[in-house]
């Protein structure tokens, strides 16, 4: 059975540590995905994922900017951030791992994420939906996003763990 991301009804969202002392969030709002799934368990299914580097946004123009720019990002020359060989795999009741290898410029690297099925449900339209929570952490610097700068106090500027919070609903093929 193939799946599809409905992007109407799903976020990516990720948050960084600033100055130490507190929090951005921010957001991918272009991105696709899909799940291939022998039954509605959605056990071993193969998952696949990629965001637009463009579409970036933590709500601030110029930090917007500079995410985009080769500081960071580079997403001129690495236009998407891509999760392929991926296969969801069941722990218990609706609980899962979901593993594959993450790519974030030149950087391919193997990631292991936590993943909760909300349900499976039909929409008033006669589509099927399924709803999963992902959840997972990265050093950023183990993808080349190496970027930052000491404050005056030496402490940095950019935390290294970057933390992903992404709500997908799926829709059935």
């Amino acid at each position: 059975m193939a799946w599809n991301i409905d992007s109407a009804h799903s976020e990516v969202q990720f948050k960084v540590k600033h100055l130490v002392i507190s929090t951005v969030t921010g957001s991918f709002n272009s991105f696709e995905g899909s799940a291939e799934a022998a039954d509605d368990s959605f056990e071993n299914a193969s998952v696949r994922f990629s965001l637009e580097v463009s579409s970036i946004s933590t709500n601030q123009i110029d930090r917007d900017n500079h995410l985009k720019s080769a500081d960071f990002f580079d997403a001129e020359k690495f236009p998407k951030i891509t999760f392929t060989n991926g296969k969801l795999k069941k722990k218990s009741g609706d609980d899962y791992v979901l593993e594959g290898d993450l790519q974030i410029k030149e950087i391919t690297k193997p990631i292991s994420l936590s993943a909760s099925l909300g349900g499976i449900m039909k929409d008033p339209w006669g589509n099927t939906k399924a709803g999963f929570e992902v959840k997972g952490k990265i050093n950023r610097k183990d993808f080349g996003i190496t970027w930052n700068s000491v404050t005056e106090a030496g402490g940095l500027l950019v935390g290294e763990d970057v933390s992903f919070d992404i709500n997908i609903q799926l829709v059935k093929a």
